[in-house]
Order: structure tokens, then sequence, then C-alpha cells
């Protein structure tokens, strides 16, 4: 056994076996990722790069694997190094996000490969409680990290995880209640060795075979293990509290330090004032654009600023630097609604 910590009562056996089960098929069925090292690779002596984990890591966060792929390659070639990052443009770097969302992100990007070459010498700390106290880098990230990069025995518990260890352990707690009891049964299956290899196994386990629909219990190496199965829970495992309908918000604005148009503030408001005096033109149609917490519609308007014109916030970009490509998502959809009109 790779050193999984003890547990007593019931769930005794399943944490004695857990992990070297999970080991094994890791090691067989691991998911090729860029920036990933993988299990042989990994025994053989090869030690992740922890620049390009933290970096997965920060664009994974709200975002799919297959979504990130693109985006991760096109960051290492042109930044291939926590160097090359931090002296980045700022606008560079925002635009070369566009697309992905959760901008604080590309922000705090920005913060942290600065921070790591001011203060640890361009090398990020090896140990949880350090990587923490770097911007953006909340407890999951620190973790990921920490055991990824540095093979620390650290718990990391993601959405793939949870699903797992609740079906696993049976845990019938609606989430997010039950997400102590969660990740304390994760850190008793957390092995001393291989710390790394086990986070990234469970995230792959949970993402290709316990799946949130029609799990293919027959593929899975903790079958015989797994309590909901037993009970035949496994596939209403993790139960979650309904969520609260989005409030809906109106207006056009700018994401901070996106690329985007001129705008009013968000709000409950449908008719908010206009960014800058202007004849303006309402254009047919809306832009509709949900985000975590609210959904949003977007009435736009055209006009024709004069020169010296101002928006209440950011500046104007010349026309020669404007590249539709580098613009956000939603502005994206702003960009293409007002565009069929010209």
């Amino acid at each position: 056994m790779p050193g999984a910590r003890a547990a007593g009562g019931a769930r005794g056996a399943i944490v004695q076996d857990a992990a070297a089960r999970l080991l094994e098929w890791y090691d067989r069925h691991a998911r090729v990722l860029p920036w990933r090292v993988g299990p042989a690779a990994r025994a053989a002596g090869m030690w992740p790069d922890p620049y390009r984990v933290w970096l997965s890591e920060v664009m994974l966060q709200q975002t799919t694997v297959a979504a990130v792929g693109g985006y991760f390659e096109r960051f290492t070639v042109r930044w291939p190094t926590l160097a090359n990052l931090a002296a980045a443009d700022d606008a560079e770097v925002m635009a070369e996000w566009a697309g992905l969302g959760y901008y604080a992100r590309a922000r705090n990007l920005l913060a942290c490969a600065r921070v790591v070459m001011a203060e640890y010498g361009g090398r990020f700390p090896g140990t949880a409680e350090a990587l923490a106290q770097l911007p953006g880098v909340g407890p999951y990230t620190a973790a990921a990290v920490a055991a990824i990069a540095f093979d620390r025995p650290e718990t990391v518990v993601d959405g793939n995880v949870e699903r797992v260890v609740a079906r696993l352990f049976a845990v019938e707690t609606p989430l997010p209640a039950a997400k102590p009891v969660l990740r304390a049964r994760a850190a008793e299956l957390t092995p001393v060795r291989r710390a790394g290899d086990f986070a990234q196994g469970m995230m792959d386990l949970g993402a290709t075979v316990c799946t949130p629909r029609r799990p293919t219990c027959g593929l899975c190496p903790l079958a015989g293990l797994c309590a909901a199965r037993r009970a035949g829970l496994a596939e209403t495992l993790p139960r979650r509290v309904p969520k609260a309908a989005k409030p809906l918000r109106f207006g056009q604005g700018l994401l901070g330090g996106m690329l985007g148009w001129p705008g009013s503030d968000w709000g409950e408001s449908p008719a908010p004032a206009p960014p800058l005096a202007a004849d303006w033109r309402r254009l047919a149609g809306e832009v509709r654009h949900t985000f975590t917490h609210f959904r949003l519609r977007l009435a736009v308007h055209v006009a024709e600023a004069g020169p010296g014109a101002r928006p209440a916030r950011g500046v104007f970009l010349p026309a020669p630097e404007f590249r539709p490509g580098d613009l956000p998502t939603l502005m994206r959809k702003v960009f293409d609604l007002a565009h069929k009109e010209f």
C-alpha cells in the first residue's frame, strides 16, 4: 500500500485499498495532457515544471480540460517560462486570455508571476502554505501545485474528486454541506507517496469513468470498494441543493482590464445611462450571456464618436490595433451583433 492514512470503522477497508488500486489504474490509463508528466516519465525521474502545473491549474478553474488545451499551448509557446510571463505586456496577456472567462484570473496570473520572480528568485515555493500566499492562489490551487509539482501529500479536491469520494463512501448529504465530509474522506485516501499521481488519477477517474451521468462502473478500479454501487446509488450521488434562480441584470459594461466596448454599469434597470454623449441608435436584437451568479442582457447601441470623444471609463483603441479575436466572449457577441448592421 502506498502509505494511505489509517482509518477505522466501516470505511477502513476502502481506505486501505483505494489508493493502491487507483494508482495501478492511473499507471495504465492516465490521460495525456500538455501540462502533465505522465506516470511512466515520473517513475523514470522526470519532475513536472511547477510553472506549467500552476498555469494549467489557474486556466482550469471554472473551465474544462477541452477548452483549456489550445490556450495553454499558445501561452506556453509565447511565454515558455515564468520569467517570460512576468515580463509580458499586460494587454497582450489579457488579449491572449480572451474567451477563457473569469478575467480576474488573468490579472492575478501576472501578479503571481511577478511576485514569484521578485520574492522567490523565479522558483515557486514547494509547500501549500507558501503557495497559498501568492496572488490568485487559493487552497485548491495551492494543494494541487504542491502535490503535482512537488509530490507533497496534499489533499486535492475538485468536482471530479468530490463525485468519486461521494460515491465511494456513499455520502448522501447534499452539496455544498457535504464538502467538509468529502474533503475529510479524500484526505484519508491520499497516500504519503505519489500524492501528485494520486490526485491526477482521481481527477482522471472522475472525468472518464465515474462521470456525472451513466458512470461506467464496470471499468472502475474502485468498483469493488464502492459503497454507492453496492447500494444502487452511484448515479444519484453527489446530491445537490437546488440552485436558486440567477438574477437578471441589464446594461453594457467593461470587463475589468479586458478589451471591450464603452458601456454602462450592469444593474437591474433595463435603461442605463449611455457611456458618452453621442447620437446613439439601438440595434435590433440583444446580447445574452450567463455568468456564474447572474444572467445578463445587453441592449446594443451604436454611434459615431467625434474627435476627442472619451468614454466614461477606459480609452479608445486606434482602429489599426483592433482585432476582434482579442475580445472576451461577451464583447465578441456584441461585436458580432453590431457587425451584421455594417
